[in-house]
């Protein structure tokens, strides 16, 4: 069987790259693609959300495995475990297009077991395989700057370089399939409770008659000084939150490192709490809004200035 690594680096205008889950995150990265210079074939559940791609010159097909059968390379973005499995091994998924010289990279954030076997009806089908979840939301993805933390195929890997470096700040290459995942679930991890110690700190300030802006301020010039507190904190103090990455994800994320966690009898106790927050916040409506919408659960359980003097 010929190897998928006999195939040569990505190049514009020479590789044909397949792109399916057109997302908030998804058309975003394939437009960048276009823009430098690479025939996009894309596909998504939701057909309208390949428009403005199909504007821009992208050539939109009738499902995933068509996309991946014309295609060199195919990237995933998918929400969440159960979309990246559909997708890819459906009746007309990823799977069902690929064939040896070809790879699969997918960028979906989902658990180690997810990636494991995904990984393995690729490899059947004798084409290569790469997970690739990013750090980096809605603006990152678009300015071109996400963060690939990959693994599986080091071939692909090196054969995709190019598509990530349009698409990314800076890739790792991991190890086995599985690394990819875990370090993702760890930073998330870190993102979802960073957010939580942000809400609670701005609702203190708040409810103790701070102006929440100059907290905002404060914060960012001192050593918690963190590009995401300077990003999403003058929305969050208008109690607005514009959608960057759901919360909906993010509460799915820490799920998914909770159970990672009791894999290997690790406690999170902080995470725990945390991801109780992000389910309120669910639970609310928020589910579809910024991340940071879990500031609507923290609020949800403040008092006000004067029940806070009446208390004390």
């Amino acid at each position: 069987m010929v190897s998928a690594s006999t195939t040569g680096i990505a190049k514009p205008k020479e590789t044909q790259v397949g792109f399916v889950g057109i997302g908030i995150m998804g058309l975003a990265m394939a437009n960048n693609l276009l823009k430098e210079g690479y025939e996009v074939l894309v596909w998504n559940r939701s057909p309208d959300r390949c428009n403005a791609l199909r504007e821009a010159g992208a050539r939109v097909l009738g499902s995933a495995a068509e996309v991946a059968q014309q295609s060199d390379i195919t990237i995933g973005m998918l929400a969440d475990p159960a979309a990246a499995l559909d997708v890819a091994l459906g009746e007309k998924g990823v799977v069902a297009g690929l064939s040896a010289g070809k790879g699969y990279v997918d960028a979906s954030t989902v658990d180690a077991g997810t990636a494991k076997k995904i990984s393995e009806a690729v490899k059947a089908t004798g084409a290569d395989y790469l997970e690739a979840p990013v750090s980096g939301s809605k603006q990152p993805a678009e300015q071109g700057t996400l963060i690939f933390l990959t693994g599986g195929d080091e071939a692909l890997f090196n054969r995709a370089g190019p598509l990530l470096d349009v698409m990314g700040k800076a890739k790792f290459f991991l190890g086995d399939v599985g690394a990819g995942a875990n370090m993702k679930l760890a930073v998330n991890l870190t993102m979802g409770d960073m957010m939580v110690a942000f809400a609670e700190g701005m609702a203190l300030a708040k409810v103790s008659g701070l102006s929440a802006d100059d907290f905002t301020k404060v914060v960012g010039l001192g050593a918690l000084a963190a590009p995401m507190f300077g990003l999403k904190g003058p929305s969050m103090a208008k109690e607005q939150y514009p959608t960057a990455f759901p919360l909906k994800h993010q509460q799915k994320d820490l799920r998914l490192a909770l159970e990672l966690a009791a894999e290997h009898r690790q406690t999170l106790p902080l995470t725990s709490t945390a991801n109780d927050l992000y389910l309120q916040a669910q639970k609310a409506g928020r589910g579809d809004d910024d991340f940071s919408g879990v500031m609507a659960a923290v609020l949800a359980g403040s008092t006000t200035s004067q029940e806070a003097k009446a208390i004390t």
